[in-house]
């Protein structure tokens, strides 16, 4: 299930209110600039700064 293109343009990182993406395989959004991967469970984004994932280098 993939995010709804218009939510996906209002959606901004809860850490630095910077821009975020889909990730390649659609379950989960994340912030190059905090590198930080948020969850996407049951179409619902999951936009908590403690929930979020750390992306390695």
């Amino acid at each position: 299930m993939t995010l709804n293109k218009e939510l996906l343009d209002i959606l901004a990182c809860p850490k630095c209110k910077g821009d975020i993406k889909l990730n390649t395989s659609e379950d989960g959004l994340i912030c190059d600039k905090c590198r930080l991967l948020y969850h996407i469970k049951d179409g619902i984004p999951i936009m908590l700064v403690d929930e979020a994932e750390a992306l390695k280098d």
